[in-house]
């Protein structure tokens, strides 16, 4: 910060003085050039008292300063942030119970091999959640050109008619508030997603607010960048996700990021289950970038007079608010998630 900006605090003299006789231009120059008695010794005499230039430079310190905030108002927005953006169900109790609930200014990481039902898991999460709430929109980013329409509809229609909703209007609308944007590198999501920082931040944002993201899929738009030769594809992981966190943080949304898989030899040391060969990819630093990662895999496929579903488990590998290697199990059955206990 320049000095002049802060004139009239200081005066226009005394700024034009530490400017010609100490070199002083700027509020780094004046708290850090030495003691107050060391800057008027090289001032002209009768430009300002030792009293004041101590004065004068509290002032700057003071301006230069960030403003503080008390820890109890800090908690206090945080329980207005989760009052207003309540916890979201999956559609499977125990596996809601084993992360605590999918909502707050978390990001989460779901991981597992092509149709362990990582895509599923997502967006029954978000169409339930916007269901629920007609002041909600979701963002979901795909980088691959796979997302379904027609898949998200069915899944829209039938929770429908499961929870027997009244309102017509708002099962009707949830496609619209579902908004779709094609990201196939990262500096393409970087662009999505300052897009809609500076929407989120304007004053005259009106009607409902995305409060839900999700990166389907992850793995391709960093992977190509990581070597084991050079760092820079971990530092550009590294902003990549403080900014996903950042962004959770500053507008109270929940985050989902997708990410595939890669070989763990000899084993995968994480999980619960021995016979688990493979880790989610993007490498060990990853999983400490999310608040929580879960390891999807399909077990089995199965039939009964109700027609073919599948089972799956999902394992808790790592999370910051409840407890880590734990797991559960789930089955599919026409694209919707539910408890086994149903069976």
């Amino acid at each position: 910060m320049r000095l002049e900006s802060i004139i009239p605090s200081i005066p226009a003299e005394l700024v034009a003085a530490l400017n010609h006789s100490c070199g002083i231009r700027t509020d780094t120059d004046f708290l850090f050039f030495g003691s107050s008695l060391d800057i008027i010794k090289k001032l002209p005499l009768g430009t300002v008292t030792l009293s004041d230039l101590e004065k004068f430079a509290e002032l700057v310190a003071e301006k230069a300063s960030v403003p503080g905030h008390r820890g109890d108002e800090i908690l206090a927005g945080t329980g207005r942030i989760s009052e207003k953006h309540p916890q979201a169900s999956c559609g499977v109790k125990e596996l809601d119970e084993l992360v605590g609930g999918f909502g707050d200014s978390r990001v989460f990481e779901i991981s597992g091999a092509k149709g362990s039902g990582k895509t599923a898991l997502a967006l029954q999460i978000v169409i339930q959640r916007l269901l629920a709430d007609v002041d909600s929109c979701a963002l979901w980013i795909d980088t691959s050109g796979d997302f379904s329409a027609e898949k998200t509809a069915q899944l829209v229609r039938h929770f429908d008619v499961a929870n027997l909703t009244k309102d017509r209007q708002v099962s009707d609308k949830v496609l619209e508030r579902l908004q779709v944007s094609l990201g196939f590198n990262i500096e393409a999501v970087h662009d999505v997603l300052e897009a809609l920082r500076i929407l989120l931040s304007s004053s005259r944002t009106v009607g409902p607010t995305v409060q839900w993201i999700v990166l389907d899929s992850i793995t391709p738009l960093l992977l190509p960048s990581l070597s084991a030769v050079s760092s820079q594809g971990h530092a550009m992981m590294t902003t990549f996700m403080r900014r996903l966190r950042e962004l959770a943080r500053t507008f109270g949304m929940t985050i989902i990021v997708i990410n595939g898989t890669s070989a763990a030899a000899p084993f995968n040391q994480n999980p619960a289950f021995a016979s688990t060969i493979r880790k989610p990819a993007l490498g060990p630093s990853f999983t400490f970038m999310t608040d929580c990662t879960i390891w999807l895999s399909k077990t089995t496929d199965m039939l009964d007079s109700e027609g073919s579903f599948s089972l799956h488990v999902a394992e808790v590998f790592r999370s910051r608010a409840t407890r880590s290697k734990t797991w559960c199990t789930f089955q599919i059955r026409h694209g919707v998630l539910s408890s086994t206990s149903d069976l």
